[in-house]
């Protein structure tokens, strides 16, 4: 199984971007924990900044991967091209969250990407990609 985490903007600052929210670790310790957890899954992991990028990945990958773990952070609430994106391509996507967005802020509140999403997962810290990551395991 092939599946590619995504992580938008502002997600390469976790470890130093409010702890008190985000939590205090990198994604890249949590990433290699990830890969030891699962070794039967072959998990590739991408971030941009850039929502050009972003929506590259998507469409790169969205043809050959068996799914995408998607993290757009604040593209989430203002991306219509992520969205159309993730409409366009065959492989299924789960969109992830750290926080509970309907906890913050009333514009995080609006998702663009969970109309066109196989599922979204909201909360639980980073613990939200191994649960998406759960959700294609026992899907297939």
């Amino acid at each position: 199984m092939d599946i590619i985490i995504i992580n938008g903007p502002n997600l390469n600052l976790l470890g130093k971007r409010e702890p008190e929210i985000y939590g205090g670790r990198t994604f890249e310790d949590y990433f290699a924990e990830l890969q030891q957890k699962f070794p039967g899954v072959t998990l590739s992991y991408y971030q941009s900044n850039i929502e050009g990028e972003i929506i590259t990945k998507i469409q790169d990958k969205g043809f050959t991967c068996d799914g995408i773990i998607l993290n757009a952070g604040a593209y989430t609430h203002t991306s219509v091209g992520i969205a159309d994106a993730v409409k366009a391509i065959t492989a299924p996507v789960v969109e992830v969250h750290i926080s509970n967005t309907f906890s913050r802020e009333s514009f995080r509140h609006q998702s663009y990407l969970s109309p066109v999403a196989a599922g979204v997962i909201i909360g639980f810290g980073l613990k939200s990609y191994e649960l998406a990551l759960h959700s294609f395991i026992y899907q297939s």
